[in-house]
């Protein structure tokens, strides 16, 4: 058999690649400009987010209600007293078992409280934010919800003129890393199963795991279980912990959601994990929150140095 000069193979490859369509190239750097101008495009919205006048930054309060009245306002003599300058008293919440009821001071209600944009009636009820149409009580830069978390009710407590807001600083991010945009086997459970979610109370929370998505860094395999919060979800949520979270990133763990899975959650499939989008929960912006903790099965001993890093360095 005849050999074909190595020089005439060199050239053979190069008139080749010459022939490819050039748009073949210019897909592929696209395809990162578009990735990266989204990733950059989402990052902003999130600085935008934490701004908003009831964003995370503004959250200044959170008060546990015991059964039956607790009176609240800015005077100390409340049951639960509002940390800004506001009305003396603001009202009375009525827990009773399940049902929440706002009553007026002595008095009255102050001039400008306000139930979901109208004016209260005595009594008020009121709606966790689990229901369908949750309330909000509103006075000057102030608004008030109610909250549900396990047996339990508390008021959160907003002020869009809270000084964290006023002075928020930005936001730091790991530069952005295609390596980190990494390619998973989605491994439904049929049927899914339940598993107690840690939170920062102390307390767990048994969400829906739907199934494992497995994947590769640095040549070591991987497993992360997302919850769903609600059957009705469009992405999935994944709350985890790196190596990371002793030096650059917030020390409890960072969430992260994705698309659901090619195939649904029920049949095999493929998804892809942005770290580039993992971002520090609530609980990193003000201690007043009430977030769920990486379950001991995403706590990876790897380093992903990807994402949002501390807010308070």
């Amino acid at each position: 058999m005849k050999r074909i000069p190595y020089r005439w193979l060199i050239s053979l490859l190069a008139l080749c690649l010459a022939g490819l369509p050039p748009s073949f190239a210019a897909d592929s750097k696209t395809a990162a400009s578009d990735w990266k101008t989204d990733l950059l495009a989402w990052r902003a919205q999130q600085a935008k987010n934490l701004q908003e006048p009831t964003g995370w930054l503004t959250l200044i309060g959170l008060e546990w209600l015991k059964p039956g009245d607790n009176s609240f306002g800015s005077a100390k003599g409340n049951a639960l007293v509002v940390q800004a300058p506001t009305a003396p008293n603001l009202g009375v919440v009525r827990l009773t078992g399940e049902t929440l009821q706002l009553v007026p001071p002595a008095g009255g209600y102050p001039k400008g409280l306000l139930v979901d944009g109208s004016v209260p009636a005595n009594p008020q009820i009121l709606a966790a934010d689990a229901s369908v149409h949750p309330s909000r009580i509103t006075i000057g830069s102030v608004t008030i919800a109610v909250i549900h978390r396990g047996d339990r009710y508390a008021l959160r407590i907003k002020d869009s003129k809270a000084v964290a807001r006023l002075q928020f600083h930005g936001l730091k991010w790991y530069p952005p890393n295609e390596v980190f945009r990494v390619h998973a086997k989605w491994v439904p459970c049929n049927p899914p199963h339940q598993v107690a979610i840690p939170t920062i109370l102390g307390t767990e929370v048994m969400s829906d795991i739907p199934g494992v998505a497995e994947f590769t860094l640095d040549g070591k395999t991987f497993r992360l279980e997302p919850i769903l919060e609600s059957p009705d979800d469009k992405d999935l949520f994944f709350i985890l912990r790196d190596a990371t979270s002793r030096t650059e990133t917030y020390g409890a763990g960072r969430f992260l959601y994705t698309d659901l899975p090619d195939h649904g959650l029920n049949q095999p499939g493929d998804l892809w994990l942005d770290f580039n989008r993992a971002e520090n929960p609530p609980c990193a912006y003000t201690p007043f929150a009430t977030c769920p903790l990486p379950p001991p099965q995403n706590r990876l001993q790897v380093a992903i140095p990807a994402g949002q890093q501390r807010y308070h360095d």
